[in-house]
């Protein structure tokens, strides 16, 4: 079997805090001395299950823990080039990282100084490491429509500078996803990328309403997608790229195993998949590492794990050039020698 980690693909969703690598947080833990829980020190990875709404709540508390020992703007570059290193390690030609700013900006001067700052740091990671980054705006569906559509003119507002999308996060049970349409039109409207989370914790209705109502694009996650042939149908016809995360979707108790994952099913429909991590600071797992369980509990061959890594690509917002240049490796790789 070729390597994994010298596969040429693009990385479509990764959260930012959840990017952070885990000895970076025991490490800015214990200089401020915030007390982490055992779940992400002597316990980690953590177990967790997002089945139900307690599940969901942990999954965030922890979240919101790892958030916390974000302190000063070094942290923040720190975290942006650390995860760029992981991923030029494991094939990453493009990132496009997600991030909140609203939850961030009461230590960093508000909203824009920290998009200011993200964008700054990312510029910096591009040229350390030679991987290229874009910035997906994320609002928060806990939070007000009217505060994601600030977020969605922020966004705007960077579209040519940095930030190639806007996503809708956070527990996709929870709100009305037809109240952010507002947010997505302003975005759409600034020439983003419409990448909304659905079809995880919830079925194939509620791709249907990130398809009808937001317009989406691409989904985060989507892979429940595979329970309605229909639904799958219209979604390889409108070409909607599926960010399935195989990994944290058997942690977060979506399936109950990886061998479960649905993504035989995806391809065989001819959808567009492009394999994410997710959070690798709570599961455990970063991007090849995606690439290798879907090999092992599928049986997957060079050739789909190619395919996989050319569809990530170009379901990406990479520059041509960039995009093009990694599928000529994609070539490489594939007719090099065993």
């Amino acid at each position: 079997m070729r390597d994994l980690h010298t596969l040429a693909k693009a990385h479509l969703h990764l959260h930012f805090t959840g990017s952070m690598r885990h000895e970076t947080l025991l490490e800015l833990a214990e200089r401020d001395g915030i007390a982490l829980p055992d779940s992400l020190v002597s316990q980690w990875p953590p177990q967790l299950s997002a089945a139900d709404e307690k599940g969901w709540f942990r999954f965030q508390r922890l979240y919101d823990v790892a958030r916390s020992v974000l302190r000063t703007e070094a942290d923040v570059r720190r975290l942006v080039l650390e995860a760029a290193e992981d991923d030029v390690l494991d094939g990453g030609r493009w990132l496009e990282i997600q991030v909140d700013p609203s939850g961030y900006a009461a230590r960093f001067g508000g909203i824009t100084a920290f998009t200011d700052l993200v964008l700054d740091a990312v510029r910096e990671a591009e040229q350390a490491t030679g991987l290229g980054i874009g910035v997906v705006v994320a609002a928060n569906r806990t939070r007000h429509p009217l505060d994601a559509r600030t977020l969605a003119r922020l966004a705007a507002q960077y579209a040519d500078r940095g930030v190639v999308g806007f996503g809708l996060s956070n527990d996709e049970r929870r709100g009305s996803t037809a109240d952010f349409s507002g947010a997505f039109s302003i975005a759409e409207r600034a020439g983003l990328a419409l990448v909304p989370h659905g079809g995880e914790l919830r079925g194939p209705e509620h791709v249907r309403v990130c398809l009808d109502e937001l317009g989406a694009d691409r989904l985060g996650h989507g892979v429940r997608s595979a329970e309605d042939p229909d639904l799958l149908a219209r979604v390889v016809d409108a070409g909607v790229a599926l960010e399935v995360c195989p990994v944290s979707n058997v942690a977060l108790g979506v399936y109950s195993d990886l061998t479960s994952v649905p993504l035989p099913t995806l391809l065989e429909a001819g959808a567009t998949v492009a394999l994410g991590a997710d959070d690798p600071l709570l599961f455990g797992s970063r991007l090849a590492g995606q690439y290798a369980t879907m090999r092992a509990a599928h049986d997957l061959s060079d050739e789909t794990l190619a395919e996989l890594a050319r569809m990530s690509l170009r379901a990406s917002r990479a520059p041509a050039s960039r995009r093009d240049a990694a599928l000529a490796e994609i070539d490489v790789w594939l007719a090099a020698p065993l």
